[in-house]
C-alpha cells in the first residue's frame, strides 16, 4: 500500500475553510483531464455517497466513495471518503481530507492518500498521478478558500 500527505497553509479560520468543502469546491479543485462531472454529492457525513464520472474521450469510467469517518471539533476537522468502486485497478482508496487549526486566523489542510492495486508496478505507475492531482491542488485552495491576502 502506498501512503503520501500534503499540507497546505490557507489564510483563513478552520470554519471559514470548512464551510466550503462542497461539490463546487470539489469540481473546482478537478484538474482539467479527465473532463469530470459529479453525479452524485450527498456531502461530507458518515454515509454520504460521492461519485465522480470521469471522460478520458477514448474511454470512460466513474469512482465511487462513501464518506466512513468525520471528525468536527474546535481544532481540528476532517473526513475521509473510501473508494467502493473505483478505476485504474485500484482494490483500496482512502482519502482523508484534514483541516487544523493552526492559530485564530490561518488552517492547514491535510491531504492523506493511500491507495493500492493488486500489482505494486501499478502502485508506481498510479503514485504520480495522484501525487500531481492533490499537488495540482495547493494553488488552488490558496485561490479559492483564502479570505486574507
Amino acid at each position: 500500500m502506498l501512503k503520501f500527505s500534503l499540507q497546505t497553509t490557507i489564510n483563513a479560520t478552520i470554519d471559514e475553510v470548512w464551510k466550503q468543502f462542497d461539490k463546487e469546491l470539489l469540481e473546482k479543485l478537478s484538474p482539467p483531464f479527465p473532463l469530470i462531472r459529479i453525479s452524485t454529492f450527498d456531502g461530507c457525513e458518515v454515509n454520504d455517497k460521492v461519485v465522480i464520472d470521469m471522460n478520458f474521450l477514448i474511454t470512460k469510467t466513474s469512482w465511487s466513495s462513501l464518506i466512513i469517518e468525520n471528525q468536527n471539533s474546535e481544532t481540528e476537522k476532517y473526513f475521509i471518503d473510501q473508494g467502493i468502486k473505483m478505476p485504474f485497478g485500484l482494490t483500496h482508496w482512502k482519502h482523508k481530507h484534514g483541516l487544523k487549526k493552526s492559530d485564530d486566523c490561518t488552517t492547514i489542510i491535510i491531504d492523506t492518500i493511500e491507495f493500492n492495486t493488486n500489482y505494486l508496478i501499478l502502485d508506481y505507475i498510479l503514485f504520480p498521478l495522484f501525487y500531481g492531482m492533490i499537488l495540482y491542488r495547493k494553488p488552488l485552495y490558496k485561490k479559492l478558500l483564502s479570505t486574507k491576502s
